[in-house]
């Protein structure tokens, strides 16, 4: 199969041959053909899948079929600024000189940008549900001529405290429209959040393929505290083989106070985090790819989105909140067929953690030690791991469990924020 078999405009036959894309992947294969008849859509498949392009493509050849006008008709929701400036970009890339027109809109970026770009023709909005709000409820912004609204990573949005935002701007939008919903899992509370804004939806879920795993050589270390874990870090960094890392931390204060430590050390580190402003965060992001800084200290605000090819190793200095987070931390290496190495650093008492993210994983991960650097505790014998024929339940995952409701809490709507949780 070839992207024209599906009957897209040639304007965007002429973006994908450009890029250098001639063969549809899997998810863009299944989506597409619905897709561009109008469904509803609820879409299962792996970071990396070629989901955004599965999206995009049927939205701008909807744009281009039917001609400029004055209000946006496409929307899409996404959890991160990284993530909507990525699909912004890919959206104008597409789109061409001429073609359809893209909004941004994102938290820690500048109004004036924002708003000179909402007074000139929109036809597409890519925009976190945080800063869409700000605007829609400042007038700034009239959602009445969505015809297509697109909810990138739901099940991220949901884990990052938006439901009730996505709730407030779904009950703005025009109640004939396309919703295309698209999530690493679609049970639990996505499923519940997709009953109600789609309509006889269909369900597409993309298996993943072995041969798409990239190469992680994975070791586990366990420390006696925390003083013990800043000097295992330190022997990491001074790892010959050590080209560039992301090392993660739990909360916003740790990495700063983590990059600082490091800087002071003579690394040349620079953190990343939602407390951020925009400025600051391209900085950090472009240091890191250029090469001027080596290690990058983060939350998991860069555990999606952020792709580096020269990375060679991540380190969770803290363990994530979510199995599923480690999963997507440790993905920003080993990328584009390369190898990479994920050092995950645990005190004795986090043990089941690592459990936790083992069975989400359904692979051990093996524990080393670094020589002088040897824990005083104990280290648990290694058992090798064996998956569970059950089906792995919502806690196993790493999600909310079923029962919990689907809004935030009080404490989690205030302040407003793009990323509202404090540990990112």
């Amino acid at each position: 199969m070839r992207f024209t078999d599906f009957g897209l405009a040639p304007t965007l036959l002429q973006s994908i041959a450009a890029a250098g894309y001639h063969a549809p992947t899997p998810v863009q294969a299944q989506t597409l053909p619905p897709a561009l008849q109008g469904s509803d859509l609820l879409v299962s498949s792996a970071t990396g899948s070629g989901k955004t392009a599965a999206f995009l493509l049927p939205c701008l050849h909807r744009l281009i079929a039917t001609g400029p006008q004055r209000r946006p008709r496409v929307l899409v929701l996404a959890p991160t600024r990284e993530l909507a400036q990525q699909v912004g970009r890919a959206a104008q890339a597409l789109a061409g000189r001429g073609g359809p027109r893209v909004a941004v809109l994102v938290g820690g970026a500048p109004y004036a940008v924002q708003l000179k770009a909402l007074k000139g023709p929109v036809d597409l909005v890519v925009a976190t549900p945080g800063r869409l709000m700000d605007h829609l409820q400042r007038g700034r912004l009239d959602l009445a001529g969505i015809s297509t609204l697109v909810l990138d990573e739901a099940d991220r949005m949901l884990d990052l405290g938006f439901a009730e935002d996505i709730e407030a701007i779904v009950a703005r939008l025009p109640a004939g429209r396309q919703t295309l919903l698209f999530s690493a899992t679609l049970d639990g509370v996505v499923g519940r959040l997709a009953e109600r804004v789609t309509r006889a939806a269909l369900r597409i879920e993309i298996a993943r393929t072995p041969e798409a795993a990239p190469r992680i050589d994975q070791r586990l270390l366990f420390a006696d505290g925390h003083e013990h874990k800043l000097r295992l870090l330190d022997h990491l960094l001074k790892d010959q083989t050590l080209k560039q890392a992301v090392v993660f931390t739990a909360t916003k204060v740790g990495a700063e106070d983590l990059a600082r430590r490091l800087q002071q050390q003579g690394h040349a580190a620079a953190p990343l985090h939602g407390d951020m402003g925009q400025g600051a965060r391209n900085r950090a992001l472009r240091a890191l790819r250029e090469g001027s800084a080596r290690i990058l200290v983060a939350t998991d605000v860069a555990a999606r989105g952020l792709d580096v090819p020269g990375l060679t190793h991540v380190i969770n200095f803290d363990l994530p909140m979510q199995a599923e987070d480690y999963v997507h931390r440790i993905g920003r290496t080993g990328r584009a067929g390369r190898t990479g190495a994920a050092w995950t650093l645990a005190h004795h008492r986090e043990r089941g953690k690592v459990r936790g993210i083992e069975r989400y994983t359904g692979a051990s991960i093996p524990v080393a030690t670094l020589p002088g650097l040897e824990p005083k505790a104990v280290i648990p014998e290694q058992k090798a791991f064996a998956p569970s024929r059950r089906t792995p339940s919502a806690a196993d995952r790493g999600r909310r469990p079923a029962g919990k409701p689907l809004a935030p809490s009080a404490r989690e709507r205030a302040p407003r924020h793009d990323m509202r949780h404090r540990q990112h």
